[in-house]
């Protein structure tokens, strides 16, 4: 009877034997033998020591020839192992097998006349060391589960050996295997190995078992052109992935190509979370059996039809059979889980992708702030330089300057590589990084997108270049009703004015990071009073009370009145629409005192959504709008002064002409009195020639 893997049960317990006085004498009845037969004996006797310690000594050098341990066996009379002898008839039974197993055997017992023995059982015993055997030439079956075995020896010239079960052990390394070539089952679970080695040669194995040990990389499997069953349940692999991947020297490897009559794996309780772990199976047409639960990746919903997906090969999965039906679901549900993960890996591409471009835009806004701030550094100190030290004009280097102004260039330029701006458009926020993100503002939106468009951020950009573009963002986005304003230089109060040219406003956020403002204690109170017509509702997140408007009020409702007041009318009317203006011209006539219109214009243009004139007094002027002015004002004066001297000119010689003519007119008037007389003195002549000039001028 060949013994199965599992624990056997146990035969009849045999009596124990008589001790005579020729030594000690040991009955034990192998599970075969019927109840009939008689037992076979172990005998160790002292008086035959001299054939066991030459038996012994011949054993040890079979088994341990060429080895260089440092065992130190001693004399060979202080050593004795059992001798195992069977009784002619239970030989006869039993010919080619022995089942020694649960004997409570610390050794292997000298097996003396059996080198017929094709299988040899040593199950749940306590050996430490696989001895005494090397003489079963004719061994194919040998059975070692369950002793305390440290090291695989002493099976070197066993070259019939099949079967090697040592599962259950104490074994740390795979070695001495060199000579068993035609091994085709060969069990090592249960044992502490660490490393898959030294089985190469083994182009016969069918069966590797290496369950339960402490493997972390699959590895060293070329050469086992017959495996068709591998057993790795329970180790701490992580990943078999391909030999390519594998040269680069980053995964554990399992070679499927090495390992063609591959069927059966079984890969249960490791340490596999995803499907890129074990794609290279999917290579393997062989594969037809695959066991992967109790790893991480079995708990993913997406487990079962991306391994039906990719390896159509497959008949059971888990030990379950697969169905056609299951097929077809787990293909559908594979591709749809494919294109979430393509959608998925293009968000993180975008999402790096705008990672990487907002550090640019910041790195550039950074360059550009020290530039600015470098360059109002240098002006002021030109203006605090007096023109001459002792006599001499100051002189300032330009390299210093121009060799800031280089680096600070070729850093721009390094940047320039990556976008310079964002535009980006998530939920109902429109988020604008960057200078050229205003650029935008000028495409054709759909009206659907423009539509849901509530909050507008800006980040990295100008106050002054934002204020230009403001009445296409009301244009644009009628439904926006909140500002973000992030690293946009705000820095004084008289900016928020500009805000004013909104369509309608419901919440402001303004980010302490780029807006030193919101340093200013009474910021948010200005905010309240200028864009009062408003109606804000939030700002930076917090609600406004009606006690934060009446402060506001009070803290600068003189500030608008006193710039009104100021303000000649002509200034006044300019900053006006048409319907404004006609109001205002009502107002200054005085036909508009009619109860409540004078005394409640505050809170009547406010619940019309309309600016009080006061508050539109206070209004905002650009860097660059204020020196267009400038520039305006300069060509219109200009012009005036170029207009009044030629005017001047001209009345100058009026004048002069008209000074002359005072003093030439009598003599003139004489001549002219005279020329008169003379010429109607003599009546028929005159009269004559006045007849010839009118026949003169009808011809």
């Amino acid at each position: 009877m060949v013994p199965s893997k599992g624990r056997p049960g146990r035969g009849p317990r045999a009596a124990p034997a008589a001790v005579n006085n020729c030594g000690l004498q040991l009955v034990i009845q192998t599970s075969s033998i019927p109840e009939k037969a008689k037992p076979f004996e172990f005998r160790i006797n002292k008086e035959q020591s001299s054939f066991h310690n030459r038996l012994l000594q011949h054993d040890l050098e079979r088994n341990y020839s060429g080895r260089q341990d440092n065992t130190n066996f001693g004399s060979s009379s202080s050593i004795t192992f059992p001798v195992l002898q069977r009784t002619a008839e239970e030989k006869i039974l039993n010919s080619d097998r022995l089942t020694l197993e649960r004997q409570k055997l610390t050794v292997c017992p000298i097996i003396d006349g059996e080198d017929h023995l094709r299988l040899l059982n040593f199950q749940h015993n306590f050996i430490t060391r696989i001895q005494n055997i090397s003489n079963l030439h004719h061994l194919v079956f040998l059975d070692l589960y369950d002793n305390q075995i440290e090291e695989i020896s002493g099976v070197s010239t066993l070259r019939s050996l099949r079967v090697l079960l040592l599962g259950k052990n104490r074994i740390k390394k795979i070695s001495n295997l060199e000579n068993l070539k035609n091994l085709d089952v060969l069990d090592l679970h249960g044992n502490q190995i660490a490393k898959i080695e030294n089985i190469s040669h083994l182009s016969e194995l069918r069966v590797l078992n290496l369950a339960r040990n402490l493997l972390t990389v699959v590895e060293n499997l070329n050469g086992l052109d017959s495996l068709t069953e591998l057993n790795l349940r329970h180790n701490q692999v992580s990943a078999i992935v391909c030999v390519l991947w594998f040269q680069v020297g980053v995964w554990p490897l399992l070679d499927v190509d090495t390992l063609p009559c591959l069927q059966r794996l079984f890969l249960s309780f490791n340490n596999i979370s995803s499907f890129e772990d074990i794609l290279c199976l999917a290579d393997s047409s062989s594969l037809s059996d695959i066991t992967l639960d109790g790893n991480p990746i079995a708990q993913e919903t997406w487990y079962k039809h991306t391994v039906l997906h990719h390896m159509m090969q497959l008949r059971q999965l888990d030990m379950k059979r697969i169905t056609e039906e299951e097929r077809r679901m787990a293909s559908i549900a594979a591709r749809k889980e494919e294109e979430r993960k393509r959608e998925s890996h293009r968000q993180t591409l975008l999402k790096e992708k705008k990672r990487l471009t907002i550090g640019n835009i910041a790195r550039q806004w950074e360059i550009q702030q020290n530039r600015t701030a470098l360059e109002a550094s240098l002006n002021k100190d030109k203006e605090n330089e007096p023109c001459q030290i002792n006599g001499s004009a100051a002189y300032v280097f330009p390299e210093e300057s121009r060799s800031l102004d280089t680096i600070l260039s070729s850093a721009v330029q390094g940047l320039s590589v990556l976008e310079s701006h964002l535009v980006e458009v998530e939920g109902d926020t429109l988020g604008l990084y960057g200078a050229g993100a205003l650029e935008c503002l000028d495409r054709n939106w759909s009206v659907q997108t423009a539509g849901i468009i509530a909050t507008v951020s800006f980040m990295f950009i100008e106050f002054d270049e934002i204020v230009q573009v403001l009445a296409k963002l009301k244009t644009k986005f009628p439904n926006c009703v909140h500002l973000k304003f992030k690293e946009t230089n705000l820095v004084a109060l008289q900016q928020f004015n500009a805000l004013a040219e909104m369509h309608r406003m419901e919440q402001l956020t303004v980010d302490p990071q780029g807006n030193p403002v919101v340093n200013l204690t009474l910021w948010k109170y200005y905010v309240l009073f200028r864009l009062n017509h408003f109606n804000l509702q939030k700002i930076n997140g917090v609600k406004v009370t009606e006690n934060d408007i009446l402060k506001a009020e009070r803290l600068f409702g003189i500030l608008a009145y006193v710039a009104s007041s100021e303000l000649p009318h002509y200034r006044m009317l300019s900053l006006f629409g048409e319907s404004r203006r006609k109001q205002f011209h009502y107002l200054l006539e005085g036909k508009g005192k009619k109860s409540g219109v004078g005394s409640e214009e505050s809170s009547d243009t406010r619940r019309s959504g309309g600016e009080s004139t006061a508050r539109a007094t206070l209004n905002y002027m650009t860097k660059d709008f204020h020196m267009e002015k400038l520039e305006e004002i300069k060509e219109r004066k200009t012009f005036c002064q170029t207009y009044i001297e030629s005017l001047v000119e001209e009345a100058a010689d009026i004048n002069m002409k008209n000074e002359s003519l005072q003093k030439l007119w009598p003599q003139m008037f004489i001549e002219l009195v005279r020329d008169a007389v003379i010429e109607i003195r003599n009546k028929n002549s005159y009269m004559k020639l006045c007849l010839q000039r009118i026949m003169d001028q009808k011809e």
